[in-house]
């Protein structure tokens, strides 16, 4: 991907030790102590919040081991600073739960502006963003010690944790409906951290393996692109050889292979000096011209991106765009029908955040079977313009809470190739059929007629022509130095 830092470093607030020390983010701290006074008033009888950081230190080996990088932070520090941030993001979990007894029905006049049931205010969704960055994490667990000793007033304390847990999960998720409840809540106690819980909920675990089968087929293919590969090279050697063949048995190729003979007879003639300079200054234009058509241009290296047809190519051959019901395992497409089966994507001002952080979590945990990340380049190959997007929509796709559809066009484009070409069955089933259907087509067909017999030879042509107009010149050039109409057999 395209880096975008404000897409990976929190903007608002510091969660766990990475960014805790930038100064930007300290206006968030007292927030962050009068969530852990208010959360603390919550506890269980007899449990105090020191109880809570000395849990945490307890937990140190197993806080520090979570993290790649080594934490310069002393025990006690840490466990503080942990029991703080999880305090803070415990209450901040709770709006997802906010008519569930026991969480916190009312928010102090302090933290109203930042904390929103609703979620409409701007600072809520800016929390929101920061929270699910990939480097602003802290161990799940460490929420599940605070749940623990929350008083919810109900003996049966898990459905309300789990259900804050999936309320976070559906309004960060960009695909709604890949979200399974049961799974969710069975599973969201064992996972990682937010982030983890998120891509887990998104990515079907059926798709997590690569298409072994596709990689054994492509050793064929191999062998037959060399051997059209040799064809080629010997049609693009042997033409070039029959066409000099045939020039250099003229009469004309015959005068020019003597003109530098006659021409070094002449050359201490002074009349024939301005021929002579006339005649080096049309061969030096000549060849000048032959490297600039054959020299190849410097263009900036374009990023590859999946080799698939776009949703307005796609759509011109009447292919019909229709929203799949489920996730990432549902994409498909029906060669017989012509409809490209895909999820319905949610983008709203969170989503670039989101996915960025889902490729970026992916590739640091799984890089073998980027599964999103391979789904990502599929919307990046077939939205190439706001015409693609605007497609999409109507078709029921995409659900834009964007400013425009360019917004959309530009978010997507602006997902390049991940870090490792990985094949994953679901998707590239989808984009091998989606590219058969598109070949089959009369009218991409009659395309590819038209660029492999007339355009695809325009390099023999410009070749040719190229020689040809070297060779006039110069016999127009040795003319105005000799009389040439022995050589052509005129008569006076």
């Amino acid at each position: 991907m395209s880096p975008n830092q404000e897409a990976f470093i929190p903007q608002v607030v510091a969660i766990g030790p990475y960014h805790c020390q930038r100064p930007e983010l300290f206006e968030m701290e007292r927030y962050k102590l009068t969530s852990a006074k208010r959360v603390q008033k919550y506890f269980k009888p007899q449990i105090k919040f020191a109880n809570l950081v000395k849990t945490f230190k307890q937990n140190d080996t197993l806080i520090r081991a979570s993290y790649h990088r080594f934490l310069d932070l002393k025990k006690e520090t840490l466990a503080w600073r942990f029991a703080i941030d999880a305090s803070f993001l415990f209450e901040y979990l709770q709006t997802y739960s906010a008519k569930k007894e026991g969480s916190l029905t009312r928010i102090s006049s302090k933290m109203s502006h930042l904390i929103d049931y609703t979620g409409r205010k701007t600072a809520h969704q800016a929390i929101l963003r920061d929270i699910i960055m990939l480097e602003n994490q802290i161990p799940l667990f460490l929420l599940t010690e605070i749940h623990e000793i929350y008083n919810y007033n109900n003996e049966f304390s898990d459905p309300i944790f789990s259900s804050m847990l999936l309320g976070f999960c559906k309004d960060l998720s960009p695909l709604k409906e890949a979200i399974t409840d049961q799974y969710v809540k069975e599973t969201c106690l064992a996972k990682a951290h937010l982030l983890d819980l998120l891509y887990s909920a998104i990515v079907p675990k059926e798709g997590l393996t690569m298409d072994h089968n596709n990689i054994e087929n492509e050793q064929p293919h191999d062998k037959e692109n060399v051997k059209t590969a040799s064809k080629m090279f010997w049609y693009i050697i042997s033409v070039p050889i029959l066409v000099l063949k045939t020039i250099f048995n003229s009469k004309i190729v015959m005068f020019i292979l003597t003109l530098p003979y006659k021409v070094f007879l002449h050359f201490s003639n002074d009349k024939n000096s301005d021929a002579m300079k006339q005649l080096l200054s049309t061969t030096e234009d000549v060849v000048q011209g032959m490297e600039d058509i054959f020299q190849p241009k410097e263009e900036s290296p374009l990023v590859e991106e999946l080799s698939i047809p776009s949703v307005s190519e796609l759509f011109e051959i009447g292919v019909k765009f229709c929203p799949a019901k489920g996730g990432l395992e549902t994409i498909c497409f029906d060669k017989i029908l012509g409809k490209f089966y895909i999820p319905v994507i949610n983008l709203d001002d969170n989503s670039e955040v989101v996915l960025r952080n889902l490729v970026a979590y992916e590739a640091s945990v799984a890089p073998e079977v980027m599964v999103f990340s391979r789904y990502t380049e599929l919307m990046n190959g077939i939205i190439d313009k706001e015409e693609d997007v605007r497609i999409l929509r109507e078709c029921g796709i995409v659900l834009n809470r964007l400013k425009s559809d360019k917004e959309v066009a530009n978010l997507f484009n602006g997902m390049t190739k991940s870090v490792k070409i990985t094949k994953v069955s679901i998707v590239d089933k989808a984009i091998e059929d989606a590219n058969g259907y598109y070949s089959a087509s009369w009218t991409v067909k009659k395309k590819g007629i038209v660029n492999k017999y007339l355009f695809g030879s325009w390099p023999i042509l410009v070749f040719v022509a190229a020689n040809l107009l070297l060779l006039f010149s110069a016999v127009e050039a040795g003319c105005s130095v000799f009389d040439c109409s022995k050589w052509f057999g005129s008569s006076k």
